[in-house]
């Protein structure tokens, strides 16, 4: 840091200074030791730094020794910070070192002329200090030091020497917003701009900090600034030819962000064609790997700029309508029919980081010491009253005698031959609309004659089936059918893949039977039949008045048997198509922004150039299309019905495609900040020409996929009050290999309502005299779909009265499942778990034998049926309301909730319960369970938590199936009970039902990143080896809890040390795990237009910018950390 030696400075100061100095003596051996530098001197090195430390601090005298000209005292101090780095400095903040060197330097400043040399190193020294000492910024403000550094900046503007470490300071001092105010209305702005003039190596870092403040972002716009930036960045980026000065240049766009935070900031970026100049400069630097921060930041800045647009639908309720008995007196669904018809609910008059920032002395003066003074988690209950289950029926007993009649096993007597019989549910009248099986040329309900919708659907009691097809494959003939008195030519298409046809092999002659060939997969589909499903569709009723089956949901699906790995991330994916984003503005005229599906408009142009796309059938979920570039499309999703936003679920027909072209699709409407199709997820897709040639299935296809914040502006009615929100897109590239293909895209593998009324019919084939089955109609839902209820268990085996106390004292297991109509995965699972039950096998039978099972397998079939993501038709997450639910608005929920409380009033709490769900942001299958202790244990009430008795036999199902089955988890299961989930099933039960084991059961959308299936993508296969696994698994809690295992401690689990392993971490506020969800991913791009406290750290050219927007939450607390 000084020219010469200090050995050689020291020797020259021995002769200002007397030579019985005790602070000569003490800096003789400090300095010794850093010419050594051995790391076993770091004690002795600490004792004699705080020995000059007090003596500096005690005596005058010794203060001026260190501060003489031409004294090497502080030169002795700087060379040992320089040995020892962060250690030493930490020594000498924690001994009051900061107020030392601040008020040497106020005491300097004070002398005319103020030593140079003096200045130069207290500003190095504090330079390094400052960053350490977290209350810097406000002691140099109560010092006075503020004004110093700018006065000794502004008389030494071309003394480079320096320059340097007061630039260095200013950085620090700055990091304080109040600092950085003050900084900007002295004239700091004006100062620097005179300093960082083209080509040079100034330090310009220290400008990021100053902008962070509003007023200074302000002050740069006011005085033009922002071109003058641009310029700069642009010489640098010409003359940086080898890269050598990145740091200053990426110093640089952290100026031009953090004016950008403001609007007026975006204006003048927008003003001075900062884009073009941004995009530019950002390609040219593609090819070099270590530009990376460059382009990331560019990358931020533009989408930051770039206006925010409004999301082309002209409303963002739903398109359908269901018109509730009555509307809630508060909540969301309260809000939404209380909005006035003529209010514009798709963007608001804001902007996001609009000028809000209060420029006050008053801001806050160390928000990190705030943070660690709040609660970890604010969401977990910490009431040791609420912890505690309490048996609350809620309800009198007179009303749940009404559910005596759901539980006649109970007081069956089996003396007569109904010991076999079995209720089913009554068969529902068919839809007045008739119901259409399409064929691949054939048009969509959204067909198009002259831009109208003309075509009329096929009846489908016009379909024959026959199965004398050649190649054992069955056959469907649409005839022709008259409807409204006017003759109905159905279009003709065979499916073949073999055969060729023209361009124009669309139309077809009047009067020619249409022929589909269905796959027989009979023998790999024992629980499928698409005659019967299209019998059960007759009796499904949807909002829309659905009159097409989908061709998915007709012929089936059979799980591919080779693996699907978990998709691997392309390096620059996410950047690429950002910047694809970024050139719709730059290069307007190449967008051809062309409707071409629209639920809204009904109006369509088909002029043979685009893809065709319909979402017309149940579980359907599209709502509109727009042709953006020849082969790129922006997809709109439908809001949940009363609704006006979760917008996640999607499943959508595509035809009219091109062989060999790759077609890019964005869903441009998702809500949620991270999504598991950043971590190796793909799509599903459906292909009517693979399941004709034998391969009907749903298979992961997709390339280049990413999911990022987009411009559309999301309205802060549908952002729960919240301004200046953005929607996210959803981006996936397919190619096509078929022609005249029909393909079907979903976020999950489809499973409908009318699904599952076709497999519970199947089911009753699987019924043998040792089985006891019943179905029953639980209720009618708000749509008047029925809500079925099953019971399963064993026949006693024999009408003795033995058999007939065993038959009765089996304990109950309650499960239920798909109270989220977009988490289809837990359907899959309840189908393993259904089917094993039913199954004829010696493991089955002793399940049975042990349980009798009462199962809810849909409690939202509304949702199910009408495409909802997440609510039923009365617009609300029916898992937010077991606490009160209403029957007239969530009949489903209130009488499985009556069910449970029947069984409690007759003092027959069931063993377990366990609601199937699927999760979006996590891997694996885990558990999340009910713990007063392990609640208690992520907050400050540890104390309490000791006193506790609580038992642990809660864990015991989840260590069973982490050891049974391959997809689950035990380190990601969680037994914390949160506020914002107090009103769900499984908290519900376990507080008011007295329900100890009751659980909800999470499966991944992705797959597994442990066990078996590490690496690769969960299929329907293994989500219902998962449902079975699930019932080996009760089978093994009733060995284990037995007296006779229970004896023998080796069979049994050792959950308390278990426990104690295994302390839950908690990653965000609403979800705690062990284990991080997922590694960070290689490419880190920030892509968040609100994201402006971006910590900076020392420059380095191999810096990676921090992502923090989009990561998982588990990655933020890794970071943060």
């Amino acid at each position: 840091l000084s020219g010469t030696k200090p050995g050689a400075n020291l020797t020259s100061w021995k002769k200002i200074v007397p030579s019985n100095s005790r602070v000569l003596m003490l800096l003789g051996q400090l300095e010794k030791l850093n010419g050594e530098a051995v790391l076993s001197d770091a004690e002795v090195s600490r004792h004699i730094t705080s020995k000059i430390l007090h003596l500096i601090q005690t005596q005058e005298k010794t203060r001026k020794e260190i501060t003489a000209k031409g004294s090497s005292g502080m030169e002795v101090i700087l060379a040992s910070l320089e040995v020892s780095g962060g250690r030493r400095v930490g020594v000498l903040v924690s001994k009051g070192g900061t107020a030392i060197l601040l008020q040497l330097l106020i005491t300097t400043s004070k002398e005319w002329p103020p030593s140079e040399e003096l200045m130069l190193q207290l500003h190095t020294i504090l330079a390094k200090v400052g960053p350490k000492d977290r209350k810097f910024g406000i002691k140099a403000r109560i010092n006075g030091a503020l004004n110093i550094t700018v006065s000794l900046l502004k008389q030494n503007l071309q003394n480079h020497k320096l320059l340097l470490p007061c630039l260095q300071v200013l950085r620090v001092y700055s990091a304080n917003s109040v600092n950085a105010v003050s900084l900007g209305k002295n004239g700091v702005v004006e100062l620097l701009f005179k300093i960082i003039g083209p080509y040079s190596k100034k330090n310009t870092s220290i400008l990021k900090y100053v902008f962070q403040s509003t007023a200074n972002a302000r002050r740069a716009v006011d005085r033009t600034y922002v071109p003058t930036l641009l310029a700069v960045y642009q010489d640098w980026h010409r003359n940086d030819t080898r890269h050598r000065h990145v740091h200053i240049r990426k110093a640089i766009l952290g100026c031009i962000r953090n004016i950008t935070n403001i609007k007026l900031g975006r204006k003048a970026f927008l003003e001075a064609d900062g884009m073009r100049i941004l995009y530019s400069t950002s390609t040219e630097c593609l090819s070099v790997r270590t530009l990376d921060p460059l382009i990331n930041t560019s990358s931020l800045i533009m989408r930051k700029c770039f206006p925010k647009n409004r999301l082309p639908v002209p409303t963002i309720r739903s398109v359908f309508h269901y018109q509730l008995p009555h509307i809630p007196a508060e909540g969301p669904v309260a809000q939404l029919y209380r909005q006035p018809p003529d209010v514009d609910d798709v963007v608001d008059e804001s902007d996001d980081n609009d000028d809000t920032e209060a420029d006050t002395e008053n801001d806050t003066e160390n928000e990190e010491d705030e943070k660690n003074h709040k609660t970890q988690n604010d969401d977990i209950e910490t009431d040791i009253s609420k912890l505690r289950p309490k048996e609350n029926l809620t309800r009198p007993l007179e009303d749940l005698k009404m559910y005596e009649c759901f539980f006649p096993e109970l007081s069956e007597n089996f003396q007569v031959k109904v010991l076999t019989s079995c209720q089913t549910p009554a068969v529902l009248p068919k839809s007045l609309a008739p119901i259409v099986v399409p064929t691949a040329h054939a048009p969509s309900p959204l067909s198009l004659a002259q831009g109208e919708l003309t075509d009329l659907p096929l009846d489908l009691d016009s379909i024959c089936i026959s199965k004398d097809g050649p190649g054992g494959l069955e056959r469907v003939a649409l005839e022709e059918d008259t409807l409204n008195g006017q003759s109905q030519s159905p279009v003709v298409g065979s499916l073949q893949g073999e055969l060729e046809h023209d361009d124009d092999c669309s139309s077809h002659s009047s009067g020619e039977l249409g022929v589909l060939e269905v796959p027989d997969t009979a023998a790999l589909l024992p629980l499928h039949d698409p005659e019967l499903y299209i019998d059960m569709v007759k009796g499904t009723k949807s909002v829309p008045q659905y009159t097409e089956v989908a061709y998915p949901d007709y012929f089936g699906h059979v799980a591919p048997t080779f693996r699907e790995h978990i998709l691997e991330r392309v390096y620059g994916v996410q950047r690429a198509k950002i910047f694809q984003d970024i050139e719709r503005m730059i290069h307007p005229n190449d967008i051809l922004d062309k409707v071409v599906y629209d639920l809204d408009l009904k109006r369509l142009i088909d002029d043979g150039e685009s893809l065709k796309f319909n979402s017309q059938f149940e579980s359907g979920n599209l709502r509109k299309a727009v042709q953006v570039r020849k082969f790129e499309y922006d997809l709109i999703l439908n809001s949940d019905i009363n609704s006006n936003h979760y917008h996640q679920w999607f499943y959508f027909e595509v035809s009219g495609m091109r062989v060999g072209s790759s077609y890019r699709f964005n869903i441009i409407n998702c809500e949620k900040v991270n999504s598991q199709f950043n971590y190796g997820m793909q799509v599903l897709m459906y292909s009517v020409q693979e399941a004709i040639s034998g391969h009907p299935r749903w298979v992961r296809t997709g390339t280049e996929i990413c999911y990022y914040k987009n411009h559309f502006s999301r309205s802060s009615i549908a952002a729960g009050g919240q301004k200046g929100k953005s929607y996210y897109t959803m981006t996936f590239t397919v190619t096509f290999q078929y022609r005249d293909d029909v393909c079907y895209f979903a976020y999950h593998y489809p499973y409908t309502y009318s699904t599952l009324k076709m497999h519970l019919q199947k089911l009753e084939a699987l019924r043998t005299p040792q089985i006891y089955l019943r179905q029953d109609v639980l209720c009618e839902t708000l749509g008047g779909n029925s809500c079925p209820l099953l019971t399963i268990t064993a026949m006693p085996q024999s009408s003795s009265n033995d058999q007939i106390c065993q038959f009765k004292n089996r304990p109950y297991v309650f499960l239920t499942a798909r109270v989220h109509p977009g988490e289809t995965n837990a359907s899959w699972v309840m189908k393993g778990t259904l089917e094993f039950l039913m199954s004829p096998s010696p493991m089955a039978q002793s399940l049975r034998e042990s349980y009798v099972f009462k199962i809810v397998p849909m409690l939202n079939p509304d949702g199910v049926i009408n495409g909802n993501h997440r609510c039923s038709l009365s617009g609300e997450d029916l898992n937010r309301q077991w606490q009160r639910p209403s029957p007239d608005l969530h009949p489903t929920i209130f009488h499985t909730k009556g069910l449970l409380q029947y069984l409690s009033s007759i003092q027959r709490v069931p063993l377990v319960y366990c609601d199937y769900h699927g999760h979006s942001r996590k891997k694996n299958v885990f558990m999340y369970g009910c713990s007063i202790k392990e609640t208690l244990w992520q907050t400050n009430v540890n104390a309490a938590a000791c006193d506790l008795q609580e038992d642990l036999s809660y864990r015991t199902l989840p260590k069973i199936l982490s050891q049974l089955a391959p997809a689950f988890s035990m380190a990601s299961c969680s037994f914390v009970v949160e506020k914002s989930k107090e009103s769900t099933a499984r908290v519900v039960v376990w507080r008011e039902i007295g329900v100890q084991k009751s659980y909800t059961m999470e499966s991944t959308l992705c797959g597994c990143d442990q066990g078996k299936y590490k690496g690769l993508q969960i299929g329907t296969r293994e989500l219902e080896e998962m449902g079975a696994q699930f019932c080996i698994a009760l089978l093994r809690l009733k060995r284990l809890s037995s007296p006779l295992e229970f004896r023998n401690s080796s069979h049994f689990l050792d959950v308390e040390n278990d426990l104690i392993e295994s302390r839950c971490k908690v990653t965000s506020s609403t979800t705690y795990v062990l284990d991080e969800d997922e590694p960070s991913f290689m490419e880190e791009v920030d892509y968040s237009a609100e994201s402006n406290d971006e910590p900076e750290p020392d420059p380095d050219p191999q810096e990676t910018p921090a992502d923090e927007d989009g990561l998982s939450d588990s990655e933020l607390a890794l970071r943060r950390s």
